[in-house]
């Protein structure tokens, strides 16, 4: 974060975005730079910060509450912070990437990513859905067909094998969770919001994942759907920057 905060401020600049979730800031609280957010309009924070690694933020033009912390890292790690907005509970998560191999008794990795999205399943069964909740982040797994840039390949890699995708269709049916950029760009056409630094040019190979998401409880389904606008889209664009980070920025709009 502390090295891409011009770019945050670029985006905010073009963007104008209410509300910021951030993954991977791989920095303490303290080292955040609170004054590059203020000067670009988002004063407000929440952050869970750890030295060097994870990290997870929410920058903010209002004000924020405080919302239920969630404990759902079996290993301590910073991947969770929440906020209440506007009357919104915002949850966001930097979900365990899962190491190279998928099998749980081989791999803790791929274990710890599991019983984190567990966990995350068992506390929204709990949940009421008509309340308003937001979903957002790194959530390290690219669910349908056309989340990938080749299904029958990456059904063996991790990020889009059989006992991830059940464990993310389950977290969405939990609450009945509404996938906004599905919303806004349906099924059959590829949508991606990763791309390795392996390729020199990432839209020429095109090998993407959609890994970072947006989902909203039905509380909020009427406030997606305003105006008839596309509730939701991939700025791939932000990819291309100088010295880019490999996940293009996701966006919502939502009118409350």
């Amino acid at each position: 974060m502390r090295l891409r905060a011009h770019q945050v401020a670029r985006f905010v600049n073009q963007h104008a975005p209410d509300v910021l979730c951030l993954q991977e800031i791989k920095c303490q609280a303290a080292e955040f730079p609170t004054e590059a957010f203020a000067e670009a309009g988002l004063p407000h924070l929440r952050i869970s910060g750890q030295k060097g690694w994870h990290g997870v933020a929410i920058a903010s033009r209002l004000p924020i509450e405080d919302a239920p912390v969630l404990v759902l890292c079996r290993e301590g790690h910073a991947r969770c912070v929440s906020a209440i907005i506007a009357g919104v509970e915002i949850q966001n998560f930097y979900v365990p990437a899962g190491g190279d191999v998928p099998d749980r008794s081989l791999n803790p990795k791929f274990d710890h990513k599991l019983d984190f999205l567990e966990r995350l399943t068992g506390q929204m069964r709990r949940r009421d859905r008509r309340s308003p909740l937001i979903i957002a982040g790194d959530l390290n797994v690219a669910p349908g067909e056309n989340d990938v840039w080749n299904h029958r390949f990456m059904s063996k890699v991790v990020s889009h094998t059989p006992l991830e995708v059940a464990a993310i269709e389950a977290v969405r049916d939990s609450l009945g969770f509404i996938d906004l950029a599905r919303v806004a760009t349906p099924e059959p056409t590829r949508l991606f919001s990763w791309w390795s630094y392996r390729a020199v040019d990432f839209r020429l190979s095109n090998r993407g994942l959609r890994l970072d998401h947006i989902w909203i409880s039905p509380g909020l389904e009427s406030a997606s759907s305003r105006h008839g606008a596309p509730p939701a889209r991939v700025h791939d664009e932000v990819r291309g920057w100088d010295r880019p980070s490999d996940h293009a920025p996701v966006s919502a709009d939502l009118f409350l």
